[in-house]
């Protein structure tokens, strides 16, 4: 009995091996092909998406950025936004104006879940002043 308990120990480990070693080359082999570019991709393509974002304008790196960055206490009227010209690609105005309206559609998002953050902690704030005030009564009359 214990040259079974052997081969099937032997056997179990062979398993175990086989299936790590085709999980490791299934993960090598997603890792080897996203790493490279899609050969589907025709020439045009690659220059026509070169060439728009070589015109893209300052105001989409800008408003990126700000996307992107932590809030500061400069306003959302800044005036190099406001001065910047206007994309004479129809198609870069449409994406442009696509962009800043989600920044937009987020900053409204984020203020409103501010106000109402605002609006509980206010809530919050009455509510423990008056468990103080409750627990300064309690006090006071088992200390009479």
């Amino acid at each position: 009995m214990p040259l079974d308990h052997r081969e099937n120990s032997k056997l179990i480990w062979m398993i175990a091996g086989g299936l790590i070693a085709i999980i490791l080359l299934v993960i090598i082999y997603l890792w080897m092909s996203n790493t490279t570019e899609p050969k589907n991709q025709p020439v045009q393509n690659k220059m026509a998406t070169a060439q728009v974002q070589d015109s893209a304008p300052p105001l989409a790196h800008s408003a990126e950025q700000t996307a992107t960055s932590e809030p500061s206490t400069s306003t959302l009227d800044d005036e190099k936004i406001l001065k910047d010209e206007v994309p004479k690609n129809a198609t870069a105005a449409k994406e442009e104006m696509a962009k800043l309206e989600d920044i937009q559609k987020q900053l409204d998002e984020q203020a409103q879940t501010l106000q109402t953050q605002h609006t509980d902690a206010d809530q919050l704030i009455k509510l423990k002043e008056e468990q103080i005030q409750l627990l300064e009564q309690q006090l006071a009359q088992t200390q009479k």
